[in-house]
């Protein structure tokens, strides 16, 4: 369901927790956001876990609500589900209104926005990004680039990540020397296929790895039917994790280099710092390797988050329910800036807790596979329901089709965490009142048409 904005008695008051320097300055705000980047990748970016979690807070139940880049992109910006959102798939960013951003609602407050990497999916990098006082945009590859910079389209050579990280250093320096808070997003391309390293990590030695059950899962009789006609082994999920793992050693050189610069002008502090990635991905799991998908590795990101100037220090956990569509209000909350539009999310800075969150996927009429249909999904720590509908986007973005239901799936995700075993499969009447499917099935209806 959408949630109502903060209201001045609802809306926490984080002055009050700020101590040191930072009591009376709204803070800086770094967010990272990595691209395809699943759990258990965390050997690879060791600080990002040191400092960002380990002096922070890791939430360890955090998904993206559309696990698919530009959907993903365009929920962490608004703070909205795709539905209202309306990026729908990967190829028409324009759809996303740019007044609904946290960087409009930052750059108006006063902050100096800044942005370097990855924009929105074929977002042209002729076109600068709407609210960003700077940047360094990139058209996705992993050597030898093109970038618009400040406007000027140019090939930079080297390897992408290092050349985004040093723009942000940049950036850093000149602002410990002016006087206004910033906004600033360091979007590198990696762990995205082909995940490719950098000379230094190409083709280094990776923590071994046994797979888990779902890899691959031997019976799919119970599952939709392009899960049952998926051939990807555990050989082929085993590879990409390790080329996922080798290109995020060099996403971790750079937090290195951005801590240190933090530290040495003085930002540290009162900087809060997200890090995320847009979605998961599947390493073979039910003979997949792709995303987009309601199983637990598509839509399953780390989150992490770090403000010491708030006391968000710490290095705890925390098990709430969280997802992308939370970062824009809690980076909102944190700058004391009310938003001017809605927004499905809320702070994570706030003491809210969901009992249940959606999830939602669009087949793609661009997506030559044509292999992933239209889902959704009531998703809780417990059980997830699935949905799927005779859906898919058209050549302008739109939501087409005659809206049909297809196929459902139901998992117990205490007794079965890797969703083996779908009790909707030969479920009868009685069974599916059980499970209380009717409910789950009426509450998921109401989610998929809050406000969109």
């Amino acid at each position: 369901m959408a949630w109502p904005l903060y209201s001045a008695s609802t809306r926490p008051n984080i002055s009050t927790r700020v101590t040191g320097s930072g009591a009376s300055e709204k803070p800086n705000v770094l967010l990272i956001i990595t691209d395809d980047q699943p759990l258990h990748t965390e050997w690879a970016t060791p600080t990002a876990v040191s400092w960002i979690a380990g002096q922070g807070i890791r939430f360890r139940n955090a998904h993206a609500t559309t696990p698919l880049c530009a959907p993903s992109r365009a929920s962490i910006f608004s703070g909205r589900y795709a539905h209202n959102h309306r990026v729908l798939d990967n190829g028409h960013p324009s759809r996303l209104d740019q007044n609904t951003t946290v960087q409009r609602h930052l750059q108006q407050a006063g902050y100096r926005t800044a942005l370097f990497g990855k924009y929105i999916n074929y977002w042209g990098v002729k076109n600068p990004p709407p609210h960003f006082d700077e940047w360094t945009v990139v058209r996705p590859r992993y050597v030898d680039a093109h970038y618009n910079v400040n406007g000027i389209v140019q090939m930079i050579p080297g390897y992408t990540t290092t050349v985004l990280r040093d723009r942000l250093l940049g950036f850093l320096d000149r602002a410990a020397l002016g006087s206004s808070p910033w906004f600033a997003i360091f979007t590198p391309n990696a762990p995205h296929r082909p995940s490719t390293a950098d000379v230094p990590y190409e083709g280094s030695e990776v923590p071994s790895w046994s797979g888990r059950p779902s890899v691959p899962e031997k019976d799919k009789r119970d599952k939709p039917p392009f899960v049952r006609s998926s051939r990807y082994t555990f050989a082929d999920g085993e590879d990409l994790r390790a080329r996922q793992l080798q290109s995020l050693r060099s996403v971790d050189d750079a937090l290195q280099a951005v801590r240190g610069k933090l530290i040495e002008t003085g930002q540290l502090d009162n900087t809060l710092v997200i890090y995320c990635s847009d979605h998961g991905y599947l390493w073979g799991d039910h003979a997949l390797l792709d995303k987009a998908l309601p199983y637990g590795p598509a839509h399953q990101v780390p989150l992490y988050l770090s403000w010491p100037a708030a006391g968000l220090d710490s290095g705890t956990v925390d098990d709430r329910i969280a997802a992308n569509i939370d970062l824009a209000p809690t980076i909102l909350d944190a700058a004391q800036v009310a938003p001017t539009t809605p927004q499905d999310g809320r702070s994570l800075l706030s003491n809210f807790r969901r009992e249940h969150i959606l999830l939602e996927s669009w087949r793609w009429s661009f997506d030559v596979r044509g292999g992933r249909p239209t889902w959704a999904s009531y998703l809780s720590t417990t059980r997830q329901y699935v949905e799927y509908y005779d859906l898919h986007t058209n050549s302008a973005g739109d939501e087409v089709g005659s809206g049909k239901l297809f196929f459902r799936e139901y998992y117990d995700l205490t007794r079965d965490p890797y969703q083996l075993d779908n009790l909707l499969h030969h479920a009868t009447p009685a069974g599916e009142r059980a499970l209380d499917i009717p409910t789950l099935a009426k509450q998921l209806a109401a989610d998929r048409s809050t406000w969109g």
